[in-house]
């Protein structure tokens, strides 16, 4: 028996992607901690610095607090770094558009994502970054995505996720993208949120959509096309612990998501887990402009688009999921 060796530059490849999603991972679930540090240290210990800090700190809070809802200041170049890729590479990722998904250049388009899965993983690697040649397929627009507005207060994390596109999940930020006049706006929102995350499972596709109509409204006021996109494979790359009702880890939960808006979630694995990914962006419902939409007509648009999300559903998991035939979109 001989044993065969992996040749250097596979090894130099997979050593790269994982540094890659160690290094998100740390910034999108624990850059707070290492933040705090730093910060605690510069108050304490500096001098100059502290100054430097401090302006910076004040410049956040009364000159730049609303940037996140007025569009954000996005970089080309910070979308391009090879982080990006080797992210998507870890999984791997791949951003598919499907033939019927023909956007016009002059119109703005919300896409509308689910799952959120525990991190929104798929959608923010390849919607906001070019890991996947995002401007290549969707040459005329630009793309956005929203965060928790209380992400753009942090420190040094907010400026990378403006860098690459983020914006705040208001309904304010909302209507300034998809109001824009010119067109060419993309503006993605993981419409189930926190508590879709919450409820995020791996081998099952549960979205919060039944109530979710803000959405809708917002679509309809702005005559903004809704654009379903489903990421295959997301809830199965970093599966969270579930704790039993009544338990004291849950009603901490529960208290975090009531005062700041999101679960402190915890997740089984350190990595990821090395699952395909597939973010498959369908055909945009046309929507008529509303100035001041219905109920009636909010409705009929919400059940509209359950029904498509489900339909491209139905007709694309068989390409994605393993057991596809037990595997159904469950919306609640």
């Amino acid at each position: 028996m001989s044993i065969e060796y992996a040749p250097l530059e596979v090894l130099l490849k997979q050593r790269s992607q994982m540094l890659a999603i160690i290094a998100y991972v740390f910034f999108i679930l624990l850059a707070i901690f290492p933040i705090l540090t730093i910060s605690t240290y510069i108050m304490i210990y500096t001098q100059y610095i502290r100054i430097l800090y401090l302006a910076y700190v004040a410049w956040i809070f009364m000159l730049d607090r609303n940037i996140s809802s007025r569009g954000g200041r996005q970089f080309d170049w910070v979308k391009q770094w090879s982080w990006w890729k080797y992210m998507a590479d870890y999984f791997p990722m791949e951003l598919v558009k499907l033939p019927n998904c023909r956007l016009d250049r002059k119109r703005n388009y919300l896409f509308c994502c689910f799952p959120h899965g525990m991190m929104a993983t798929g959608a923010f690697t390849t919607l906001l970054t070019e890991s996947r040649g995002f401007s290549k397929k969707f040459p005329d627009h630009r793309a956005h995505m929203h965060s928790l507005r209380v992400n753009f207060f942090i420190p040094f994390l907010r400026e990378l996720l403006l860098a690459i596109g983020a914006v705040s999940s208001s309904a304010e930020s909302l209507n300034h993208i998809l109001s824009q006049p010119e067109g060419g706006n993309i503006t993605a929102l993981i419409v189930g949120g926190a508590k879709e995350a919450f409820y995020s499972e791996p081998g099952y596709y549960r979205i919060v959509l039944k109530n979710r109509k803000g959405f809708v409204k917002i679509a309809l006021k702005n005559g903004a096309p809704l654009v379903p996109v489903i990421s295959f494979g997301e809830p199965d790359v970093i599966p969270h612990w579930h704790f039993k009702q009544g338990s004291i880890f849950l009603k901490l939960q529960t208290l975090v998501k009531r005062k700041f808006g999101f679960f402190p979630l915890v997740p089984e694995c350190i990595l990821p887990n090395r699952r395909a990914i597939n973010i498959v962006v369908g055909e945009p419902i046309d929507v008529t402009k509303v100035e001041r939409p219905t109920q009636e007509q909010i409705d009929e648009l919400h059940q509209k688009f359950i029904e498509k999300l489900t339909q491209m559903f139905e007709s694309q998991k068989k390409k994605y999921l393993k057991n596809y035939e037990a595997i159904h979109l469950e919306v609640i």
